[in-house]
């Protein structure tokens, strides 16, 4: 009995080390793989962090969809998705096309907001295409989703 609970142990000892510890191994030492998956990472990453944008974007324009506006609670908004749009922005620097097509969403996420900030602080109706826009971006987004699926 004794013998066999010792072969167990063996056995789910080699079964770790080759589900955990060969990957780790390989990604830690192997100058190809860690750079890939870096690389991967960096574009996942992205691609998310774009996407957050856009819904923190999404989940906020419609408190501001018809006048009057309260400035000091769209400065906050707008300063929110700002900040998402440059931490997206800052990791979308690669030649991927994921990255490419996240950076243009987040250029295009940027104009969209800067030219509802200008209607709003001027007095004028809001964009009447904002809508269309919108779509847009989340189409390049999900573009760039789509490319690091072909991965």
């Amino acid at each position: 009995m004794k013998r066999l609970i010792q072969i167990a142990v063996v056995v789910a000892i080699a079964y770790l080390i080759w589900k955990k510890g060969v990957p780790w191994i390989e990604t830690h030492f192997s100058g190809k793989s860690a750079a890939l998956s870096t690389s991967d990472a960096a574009d996942s990453t992205c691609v998310e962090l774009a996407e957050h944008a856009s819904e923190v974007w999404g989940s906020g324009i419609g408190r501001f969809a018809n006048p009057p506006y309260d400035l000091g609670a769209w400065g906050e908004f707008r300063t929110r998705v700002d900040t998402a749009i440059a931490k997206a922005e800052s990791l979308c620097n690669c030649p991927d096309d994921s990255c490419t097509k996240s950076h243009q969403a987040m250029g295009d996420l940027r104009t969209l907001v800067s030219d509802l900030d200008g209607s709003i602080r001027g007095g004028s109706a809001p964009p009447g295409d904002i809508v269309q826009r919108q779509e847009q971006i989340d189409n390049t987004i999900n573009a760039a989703r789509d490319s690091l699926r072909g991965k």
